[in-house]
């Protein structure tokens, strides 16, 4: 069959989530994660991470920022460090990837607009269907509190308890593992993502929706 349940999608973010925590269990950070970087190995049919970030270009300006703009942590974006938890950030827009077929924020043409509204929580619509464990665990690794967000062996678990659940029960409602087939070949087409430097100037502190007056304007973007 060339579609993907719900349950191969769980298990391509379990491999995400796995290769992940391989890397920050060698206390390396990537920096620039997006799936550009992943790598689909047709052998074993695992998915693998690639292109760790540290190897971005040396010319970046004081004042810039180097990644895929949908995939970048707000608290980059407004100029902070990265951390562990920007990385988890961009699991969770890896997350939705997956269950839509298609990157994030894929109409948005202005950068600096999209950045603003990142900043602002703007995050992509969750897909209907999506399963609700799955769907909690996207929305906490997207949250624009960096020390909100579980770490990767918390999140490692966690996918992993989704994953086991998945192949024990197909007809769990909760689960609906499967649910929303989309196409393997819409999977393969997000490598078209790349990464680019970027410099906002000063930006204001992230926030999610529910935080600010901005909720009803970019709610309705």
């Amino acid at each position: 069959s060339n579609n993907l349940t719900w349950k191969r999608k769980i298990q391509i973010a379990d491999d995400i989530i796995f290769a992940l925590s391989n890397i920050h269990e060698e206390k390396l950070i990537h920096r620039d994660l997006h799936s550009g970087n992943i790598l689909f190995d047709e052998n074993s049919q695992i998915f693998y991470i690639c292109d760790l970030g540290f190897c971005g270009p040396a010319d970046v300006p004081l004042n810039g920022i180097y990644g895929n703009l949908p995939y970048i942590a707000p608290e980059i974006i407004a100029g902070k460090g990265t951390t562990p938890a920007s990385d988890i950030y961009s699991i969770g827009m890896l997350m939705w990837e997956i269950s839509s077929g298609q990157p994030p924020f894929i109409n948005s043409d202005n950068d600096f607009d999209l950045a603003l509204k990142i900043i602002n929580g703007m995050r992509p619509k969750i897909i209907p269907g999506t399963p609700l464990k799955y769907k909690k665990l996207m929305e906490q690794c997207w949250d624009a509190d960096s020390t909100k967000r579980p770490n990767i062996f918390h999140l490692d678990n966690e996918i992993f308890e989704i994953n086991k659940l998945c192949y024990q029960n197909n007809n769990d409602e909760q689960l609906d593992c499967l649910n929303m087939n989309i196409s393997l070949n819409s999977v393969n087409s997000l490598i078209s993502s790349f990464s680019k430097i970027h410099i906002f100037g000063e930006m204001p502190e992230p926030r999610n929706f529910t935080e600010g007056k901005l909720f009803h304007i970019i709610f309705h973007y």
